[in-house]
């Protein structure tokens, strides 16, 4: 795929070697668009040499500042934030490590920070430009054992609503997305047990189809939106329906 006529398209996915982000990673990259991903760890497994990787580590905040600021292609049309950290387990408020809760603010909302200020110029020269951000049902669902992970996603939600407001639709479309259900990812399996049936989760696979009607429309159809994206790998706004809590009391799995 093409998204621009005068020359390739070219996307950034911060956050996209493993989860919904390389998901979406790797639907641009299999349409033709040249991808850089940027993580902590190196993108691996079919579809990985069609990646360009750059090593970000976001809860170092000077190296990410730089390394955003210096790796940034000049010409980026599409760029896509879905990094995060959540903790080990579930786990109540005063439970909580302070290492953790500052690990989560430098994560999930101050790496998107960095990341608009770092895509903006390009973006908006690319006239328009699509900024994707990855949410989660938590913004909608606040519950118990996840204070850290809902007060974080729900600050980067607001961001990304508050900046859409600044910056017209024609020089950047800001598009949200997240999952109905809970996703098999890396991140998850580390917090289940070795025996644990992953059959009724969602794959990342099921981001590629928006993932590539937004890198073909520059998500103009969908600007300001947050779409819920279905097992199925349909979606809909979230207007038509909240996303169902994923809050329950922790079991041994550590939820």
């Amino acid at each position: 795929m093409n998204t621009s006529n005068a020359q390739p398209a070219t996307a950034v996915v911060v956050g996209g070697s493993t989860g919904i982000g390389r998901g979406i990673a790797d639907a641009w990259a299999a349409h033709g668009i040249e991808t850089h991903v940027f993580s902590r760890s190196r993108p691996t497994g079919p579809g990985a040499g069609r990646l360009v990787w750059h090593r970000l580590d976001l809860r170092d905040a000077e190296h990410a500042k730089e390394k955003l600021a210096a790796d940034m292609p000049a010409h980026t049309d599409l760029a896509c934030y879905s990094a995060i950290y959540f903790t080990s387990r579930r786990e109540p408020f005063t439970q909580t490590t302070e290492s953790d809760w500052l690990d989560q603010f430098a994560v999930n909302v101050h790496g998107l920070t960095w990341t608009l200020r770092a895509a903006m110029p390009a973006l908006r020269a690319a006239g328009p430009g699509l900024f994707l951000h990855v949410s989660s049902e938590v913004v909608y669902n606040a519950g118990p054992h996840r204070s850290g992970y809902a007060a974080t996603k729900a600050a980067a939600d607001s961001l990304i609503r508050s900046v859409s407001q600044e910056i017209e639709p024609d020089e950047v479309t800001f598009v949200q997305t997240l999952p109905t259900g809970m996703v098999d990812t890396p991140g998850i399996r580390a917090r289940r047990p070795a025996d644990f049936d992953y059959s009724g989760y969602m794959t990342p696979a099921a981001f590629a189809p928006l993932a590539v009607e937004l890198a073909r429309t520059r998500g103009r159809p969908y600007s300001g939106d947050v779409l819920v994206v279905r097992e199925d790998a349909t979606w809909s706004s979230i207007s038509e329906a909240l996303p169902t809590s994923q809050s329950r009391p922790p079991t041994g799995d550590h939820g």
